[in-house]
């Protein structure tokens, strides 16, 4: 029996080394894990409808002697997108900026602001602008990168780093593959042309759906000046400078002090008028480049005609660029206009503007064509500045909808509803107490801004 039972378990041993053999035989052995794949370049995203606030065509810019324009597509972010800028300068250019307060400012700002603060050299200059990556938020690597196209633009063109500027704009917080953009130099050295600002205008486009462009032309002593300015810029838009992405150039003759001085004084009432979702970015840019090309005789004296007439000209592509921008606010379909008079002060003046143009509240209601004149009333309330109900009066366009405390005794509900359906609107308070003003300008909040901001990155 014992015998008997030694072959039924040898028996049952060898069927189960069988199975496990058969079983090893299937299943091939464990092979090394493979490296990950480098993550491809995100493809080009379907572009967004053009915004109902977009003007009917790209302007035709006069051309500026002295400056050259080539875009290329470097591949930064997206496939098949322009999405690189080169502009070269010619010797004497004189440049101003003015750039984003941010606490957080890009590696690029940051350069840009130490090169402007010393004295300017008479050689030539050069602005470099990708779109696609912000090279915000990226550590030593930021101005490594700015370091590394800036000194590679130069050997190209024949100019000191110093003379070269950059901008990005983008995505916050990726390494810069800033080797990209340093390949297609020699494709954006070959094609500079002076006709080629509009291209240049749709390289530096983000979420922007319409590229953005302004002039204007002046007489001088002995010819005309002409300015011809270019912008980007759709959201992440209450700047705290200027606004976004700006280049305007001019073949003024005017020193380097002189021509800041004038950008400063015009950022207040035009780029830092405007807001279309209350978040400052950090990248804001505004550079102003004269090259001294025209055959006028050279602006010396601010108070000069020409001087005033350049100012006021200059002026004009500032706010015509910066209402273009919010025209183009992401998922904006109303153009609003906010004017706020008899305050204080014009500190006051503009918490009261701003506060009103950036309230979620009275956006969203314009937005839905809804005459809710109590979120104006709030937004002046929480502003800060001082007000007082009986002085206070509201209109939407011409109607007077509430003053003296309370609302108009003859106000229209279907009037004001009316007036709400209109792509551009005039909403003013009139606070009573002072002679201040301000003007500002936003959009409404559509649920095209949390379409455009909800996949951003991806």
């Amino acid at each position: 029996m014992a015998g008997k039972d030694w072959k039924l378990r040898a028996k049952a041993l060898k069927k189960k080394v069988k199975k496990l053999k058969a079983q090893l035989g299937a299943t091939p052995p464990a092979a090394a894990p493979e490296p990950p794949a480098p993550a491809p370049a995100p493809a080009a995203k379907k572009a967004h409808p053009v915004s109902p606030l977009a003007p009917a065509a790209f302007p035709d810019l006069p051309e500026i002697a002295g400056v050259e324009f080539a875009s290329a597509a470097a591949g930064v972010r997206y496939k098949g997108r322009t999405d690189v800028m080169l502009a070269r300068l010619a010797p004497g250019t004189a440049i101003a900026g003015a750039f984003t307060r941010s606490s957080t400012r890009a590696a690029c700002v940051l350069d840009a602001q130490a090169k402007l603060s010393g004295k300017q050299s008479t050689e030539g200059a050069a602005i470099l602008v990708n779109s696609g990556n912000a090279n915000a938020f990226t550590g030593a690597a930021g101005q490594a990168s700015v370091d590394a196209i800036t000194k590679a633009v130069g050997e190209k063109l024949g100019l000191p780093a110093s003379r070269v500027f950059t901008s990005s704009t983008g995505v916050i917080g990726e390494p810069l593959p800033h080797e990209k953009i340093v390949e297609a130099l020699d494709g954006l050295s070959a094609s500079l042309d002076a006709k080629g600002i509009s291209a240049a205008a749709r390289a530096i486009m983000t979420t922007d759906t319409f590229p953005k462009g302004a002039s204007a032309v002046i007489a001088g002593e002995g010819g005309e000046i002409r300015i011809s300015g270019i912008a980007k810029g759709s959201g992440m838009i209450a700047p705290d400078m200027a606004t976004m992405l700006v280049y305007i150039f001019t073949d003024a003759k005017i020193s380097p002090a002189m021509l800041q001085k004038m950008l400063s004084r015009q950022v207040d009432e035009t780029f830092n008028c405007i807001t279309v979702d209350s978040d400052t970015s950090t990248s804001d840019a505004l550079i102003l480049a004269a090259t001294g090309q025209s055959p006028a005789a050279p602006i010396t004296d601010l108070r000069s005609k020409v001087a005033k007439d350049f100012d006021a000209a200059l002026k004009t592509v500032m706010l015509d660029l910066a209402k273009q921008v919010v025209r183009d606010g992401e998922g904006a379909s109303k153009f609003i206009e906010v004017r706020v008079t008899g305050a204080a002060d014009a500190q006051d003046a503009h918490r009261v503007a701003m506060a009103i143009a950036n309230s979620p509240l009275v956006k969203t209601a314009i937005a839905g064509e809804d005459a809710n004149w109590g979120r104006v009333v709030m937004a002046v309330g929480k502003s800060g500045a001082r007000a007082e109900r009986d002085l206070l009066s509201i209109r939407f366009g011409d109607i007077l909808v509430a003053e003296k405390g309370w609302r108009n005794p003859d106000y229209s509900e279907a009037e004001t509803s009316a007036y709400m359906k209109k792509d551009e609107l005039v909403l003013s308070v009139d606070l009573g107490i002072g002679s201040a003003s301000r003007t500002v300008w936003t959009c409404d909040l559509t649920h095209g801004y949390i379409d455009i901001n909800a996949d951003y990155r991806s």
